[in-house]
């Protein structure tokens, strides 16, 4: 039978019931806000960790230190993402959606009292249980609740909605943390009592995290609106009678056929996290570094080396514009990214899940070698950002989508967490790595960045062993 065959005529959203749009809107929310806990900490990274260490600490240093804190994201988004995705396959998913989100949003506003660099990693660590956790649980609950013609349209919708994330982030970033009249305001009279337990000039930073536990909200309303899908609900029963069904056991992705499908899973999330935190994000760099070197240009200071004092007072006579500068990169790659995410949908429902992984990590290997080494001025790299952004994040949502289609209800939660969350966890010693390149080695931003597009190139031959999903459905 040929595929086209498998594939409705239907439009995708045509029959879909109110109750799973809900659904779709709920796990969304939740995704929105998982994703602005992870970036309320790349908007704030320039500002929050030189505020917690040695005034003399260096620039690598501080890079090096932010690798740190990354990587402990990814080690608890990995751990969170398993052991939560065993529990959501066990006690349901409305439970365990519920208990993920407390745990992000609590700990996200506690990093706001952060007195130590170590702190942060620490808090950055417990925010990611909750944040790995969710993603799993949302993803098989929106696979178990929408028609297989729907699944790879909700998939990349549901995981599009980060980007509205990262847009609180970048907001939180361009008029809290770089604020400059919130920290002036910190340092009067009348709040002074502020300087017996942090320094004012680190309450904007500090009041971007303690927005994170507005979050919490939304619990409320998925305990009084969702309920558990039939899916789940007969996979509890088949367990019940059978042992050879057990529900959550991360043993049984590792044998027969689902062996393959755990490694590849597993690889292409890790080569998309290890890339996302190494080269997606630091698109916005690019375009504050070029605004830097225009003012030290204009200051004719660009000649100066980087400890040299006439340089840091200039510098910081900018910060605050070249804060909404570094936003404004940080809000064109995220644009340009989630259009890369809500377009994977349609391109795997056409050509294919392998084709539009494909697709993705070749032009994000392309773009990144062209952004880093070969695209120079402001107008020229802000024409570029999105498309950068584009294919360096498009093929996330495609975890959404792949991934839930791997395995049978029993385990659908937990492989699709290990699958995203184990690759957390296996990229993290890409960001020492990174952080390692530029401290010790003194490798450019340019140069570490360049090394680790190439992960797009493994990425693309992994997915000769992947299997095609594409007009199947979910297995039982």
């Amino acid at each position: 039978m040929p595929e086209s065959a498998h594939l409705s005529s239907d439009r995708w959203y045509h029959n879909i019931t109110r109750y799973q749009w809900l659904v779709l809107l709920i796990a969304s929310l939740g995704w929105i806000f998982d994703c602005f806990e992870g970036q309320i900490f790349v908007a704030s990274m320039n500002e929050a960790m030189p505020s917690l260490v040695e005034k003399t600490a260096t620039k690598g240093q501080i890079a090096n230190y932010n690798s740190i804190a990354l990587a402990a994201f990814l080690v608890g988004g990995a751990l969170g993402g398993i052991g939560f995705g065993m529990l959501s396959d066990r006690i349901g998913r409305k439970r365990t959606l519920s208990v993920t989100i407390l745990f992000y949003s609590l700990f996200t506003c506690f990093s706001a009292l952060s007195q130590e660099w170590w702190h942060l990693v620490a808090f950055r660590f417990l925010v990611a249980l909750g944040v790995g956790g969710e993603w799993a649980v949302a993803s098989a609950f929106v696979a178990e609740i929408f028609p297989k013609r729907a699944r790879p349209y909700v998939g990349s919708i549901f995981h599009a909605s980060s980007v509205l994330g990262t847009y609180l982030a970048v907001a939180a970033g361009a008029f809290l943390i770089g604020n400059a009249s919130i920290a002036a305001w910190a340092q009067s009279s009348s709040v002074a009592w502020t300087a017996q337990f942090i320094d004012p000039a680190s309450l904007p930073w500090r009041l971007g995290f303690a927005l994170g536990v507005l979050p919490a909200l939304l619990v409320m309303w998925i305990r009084s609106s969702v309920h558990e899908p039939e899916s789940w609900q007969h996979a509890r029963g088949r367990a019940a009678e059978d042992t050879a069904e057990r529900m959550g056991r991360v043993r049984d992705l590792f044998e027969g056929a689902l062996l393959r499908r755990t490694l590849v899973g597993v690889t292409l999330a890790t080569i998309g996290l290890a890339t996302f935190w190494t080269v997606h994000i630091s698109g916005k760099d690019v375009l504050r570094a070029n605004v830097e070197q225009t003012i030290l240009a204009a200051n004719n200071l660009a000649d100066r080396p980087a400890a040299d004092e006439a340089r840091k007072t200039v510098l910081g006579e900018y910060a605050s514009q070249i804060k909404r500068w570094e936003m404004l990169g940080m809000l064109l790659v995220t644009t340009g990214g989630g259009i890369g995410l809500v377009s994977f949908g349609p391109l795997a429902q056409r050509l294919g899940r392998r084709p539009a992984f494909l697709i993705f990590h070749l032009g994000g290997f392309v773009c990144s070698l062209a952004l880093f080494n070969a695209i120079h001025g402001t107008n020229a790299i802000i024409a570029f950002l999105p498309i950068f952004g584009f294919f360096t994040l498009g093929m996330h949502s495609g975890y959404a989508v792949y991934f839930p289609e791997l395995y049978p209800t029993r385990l659908r939660a937990t492989g699709a967490g290990f699958c995203f969350n184990g690759g957390r966890l296996a990229a993290a010693p890409f960001l020492l790595a990174i952080g390692t390149l530029r401290d010790q080695w003194n490798f450019s931003l340019s140069e570490a960045v360049t090394l680790m597009s190439f992960l797009f190139l493994l990425g693309a031959a992994v997915l000769v062993f992947a299997p095609e999903t594409r007009g199947q459905e979910l297995p039982e």
